[in-house]
């Protein structure tokens, strides 16, 4: 107990990486990979912070690639693969940390939506339009704002309303919906859908990508779909419905569209079933500009790009980068150790990570810029956590 020894080869590998495995929490990840340079290595090199990203939204991609632009330079030595390759796992790391924290965080939630982009029928354009969803008031100077599908007799017959929404990657965390009250028709109908299902993904004629002859395949292969939500039943009443998607999703691409299925109300004065929508809200919260999504043309690999210096440098630092600098942090994260219940942790193991660690005259030298370098890497997590 006099000598200083690495906690993680004391534990081995395997069993530190059962432990690691189970945090929950991106802030406690980048504590431990602030630790030292060792720590750093396991942590980056195993990709934990890809895999956590992953068990709290399984839809995240793969991405291809994974550029950095930032005013500080980090340029690998030339010829060297191994520096190549290193920087290139902690730009994932960054990445996918900085995506964990926004997906499990739900501050800064906004309406999301750009612009409507069309909808699959309208029953008197452009007076019943889909930009008058875009307005939550039902009524725009006097006349009634809303949207109205075409006239169908087969109540089965599904409509859809496509958005584009404020950036290329957004986090889409509920989709909000008014049904319309025909207020100047007998008995004031509501035409509301039976259900509603969403589907989110990126648009392939931005891409280049030709479509085919086929007007009906042409419509189908316009957008490519990433996520598909289950359906979600509908009420029949004039208020704002609010859908809550299962675990707030990565929209790939920024396109949303609203899959209304199956109709119940008949207009009297034709016998056709409509629906009709007043307002639509998408609520999350936009990745840019710190985020930004490409598509390759193949449309099968999707790249992002990181910017760090576009981070809110006005926002206050949050206690996270204070716990960090104080040793209740370090207790805090092992009482977190102890309720995994994967390993029956031994007092001695976790007094000696409490403890300040006592450096020898020594080693001292040798250390200081380990731990500068340790504490730099630690703040610069600490940002992209903080002012997410």
């Amino acid at each position: 107990m006099n000598s200083r020894w690495d906690f993680l080869e004391w534990l081995g590998l395997d069993a530190s990486a059962a432990v690691l495995i189970r945090l929950d929490d991106p802030e406690d990840l980048a504590r431990v990979s602030a630790v030292s340079r060792s720590w750093r290595k396991y942590v980056v090199a195993n990709g934990f912070a890809k895999r956590l990203c992953l068990r709290i939204s399984p839809d995240v991609p793969n991405f291809s690639r994974i550029a950095e632009v930032s005013s500080v330079s980090k340029t690998a030595e030339v010829g060297c693969s191994a520096a190549a390759e290193w920087e290139s796992l902690e730009r994932e790391h960054r990445v996918y940390l900085y995506l964990s924290h926004c997906l499990g965080s739900s501050k800064c939630e906004r309406n999301c939506i750009y612009q409507a982009i069309n909808a699959s029928s309208t029953d008197n354009y452009p007076d019943e339009s889909i930009e008058n969803t875009l307005e939550p008031s039902e009524m725009m100077g006097r006349r009634p704002s809303y949207w109205s599908s075409s006239g169908q007799r087969d109540p089965s017959m599904p409509e859809s309303l496509t958005y584009k929404l404020v950036a290329g990657l957004c986090i889409v965390d509920e989709i909000k919906m008014k049904p319309f009250r025909a207020f100047f028709q007998y008995d004031h109908p509501i035409y509301s859908a039976k259900a509603v299902r969403f589907r989110m993904g990126y648009s392939r004629s931005e891409l280049g990508i030709r479509s085919s002859t086929d007007q009906q395949s042409a419509l189908v292969e316009k957008y490519h779909w990433t996520y598909t939500s289950p359906e979600f039943p509908m009420v029949q009443e004039n208020v704002l419905q609010s859908f809550k998607l299962p675990k707030p999703v990565i929209c790939l691409g920024g396109i949303l569209r609203i899959e209304l299925l199956g109709r119940v109300q008949k207009q009297a004065i034709d016998d056709l079933y409509y629906i009709c929508v007043c307002y639509v809200q998408v609520l999350g919260r936009p990745l840019s500009p710190v985020l930004d999504l490409n598509v390759c043309e193949s449309a099968d690999s999707l790249a992002v790009t990181y910017f760090p210096d576009a981070r809110n440098s006005t926002l206050p630092v949050t206690t996270v980068e204070e716990d960090a600098k104080d040793s209740s942090s370090w207790q805090s994260l092992a009482t977190r150790f102890r309720h995994l219940g994967a390993i029956r942790w031994n007092q001695v193991i976790l007094s000696t990570l409490l403890r300040p660690i006592q450096f020898s005259d020594d080693d001292c030298d040798a250390d200081s810029d380990d731990n500068d370098d340790d504490y730099g890497d630690l703040e610069e997590e600490q940002q992209d956590l903080c002012r997410a």
